[in-house]
């Protein structure tokens, strides 16, 4: 068995690296829910996923095309046609991205599964499915829920959070993050270690790093604002889904654990001091933006996504190196 293992990956590492050096662009799809998802940019919306500003990390070599959606389970995803809309798409060498876990857990019947059974069977149809296309699979577990209550409130829908307002919850807490996933954490890592796949534990990344940070610190990654904010006036208590700057420090680490678990990609991965963009991917609209958050006295790489840009006024006190994506350009 173990020997089988070692041949299937010896193949796809074959088929990735033909990918590459025939000069084929792999696409990296990725697949999940709210926490991974691109979001809308109305109304000032801050709220992203980490896979909306994943592509920050990457090179152009590499192509990002994000189908995770809000509320999501893996259940959900499959009934709804969206995977076979994936499925139709992928090439030899591309990557599928797989995240579920969050609303597996929710008890409605048309998302939940039950670890151990439906939802092992769901990733493992995720994986076997990619690979007959010749698709490269790489699981994920369930970011956690920044819950830092002795007992997670509770959430049969954490696409709810976003109609609640500040005054909606109580802000009382401890100091040790408290797991809200269980068993729906340890099947991916299982499932990986069954069928020979890529895993990245990014339960223990984010639980790393909430905790790290600490109960109120760690505010400051998801959409967790106080009212009178002008960003989100009415204020909101959301520890679910991540804000812009939640995201792109979880995407930066998920970017260097795809670095060690797929090691074909670690050449593609980047990390730039400032991002603009138009799509919301990045931390700025605007080239004259990054440079007024730009320090004086250092060197810092202003990644300016696809589009036709102003070229902003750098003061005299500040060094600052642009780093033009495929498709930017300066008016």
């Amino acid at each position: 068995m173990r020997n089988n293992k070692l041949l299937a990956m010896a193949l796809f590492a074959a088929i990735i690296f033909s990918a590459f050096t025939a000069g084929t662009q792999p696409t990296i799809y990725m697949i999940g829910d709210s926490t991974m998802a691109n979001k809308k940019l109305d109304n000032n919306n801050q709220e992203r996923g980490w896979g909306m500003v994943l592509p920050c990390y990457f090179s152009d070599d590499v192509r990002i095309d994000n189908h995770a959606v809000n509320g999501r389970s893996s259940k959900s995803f499959i009934d709804e046609g969206r995977w076979q809309r994936v499925l139709d798409k992928l090439k030899p060498g591309d990557y599928v991205f797989i995240q579920f876990g969050h609303n597996d857990e929710k008890p409605q019947p048309e998302r939940h599964t039950e670890p151990g059974s439906t939802f092992d069977d769901n990733l493992r149809k995720f994986v076997s499915e990619a690979r007959s296309k010749g698709a490269i699979p790489v699981l994920f577990n369930s970011v956690v829920r920044r819950n830092f209550a002795v007992q997670a409130p509770r959430n049969d829908d954490d696409e709810a959070l976003r109609k609640q307002s500040f005054s909606a919850q109580s802000s009382e807490e401890g100091e040790v993050l408290v797991d809200t996933h269980g068993e729906y954490a340890k099947v991916p890592q299982r499932i990986a270690q069954e069928m020979g796949v890529a895993f990245v534990d990014a339960n223990r990344i984010t639980h790393d790093l909430e905790q790290g940070l600490g109960s109120k610190a760690s505010r400051h990654l998801h959409m967790w604002f106080y009212p009178g904010d002008p960003r989100v006036p009415a204020g909101r208590q959301d520890n679910t889904h991540y804000n812009v700057q939640g995201a792109h420090t979880v995407a930066a680490l998920m970017a260097e654990a795809v670095g060690k678990a797929v090691p074909a990609l670690k050449p593609y991965i980047r990390h730039y001091d400032l991002t603009v963009a138009t799509n919301g991917s990045a931390v700025y609209f605007s080239p004259q933006d990054a440079v007024d958050a730009a320090p004086a006295g250092k060197t810092s790489t202003v990644m300016i996504g696809a589009g036709e840009w102003q070229r902003p006024v750098v003061p005299h006190y500040k060094k600052v190196k642009f780093i033009m994506r495929e498709g930017a350009r300066w008016k």
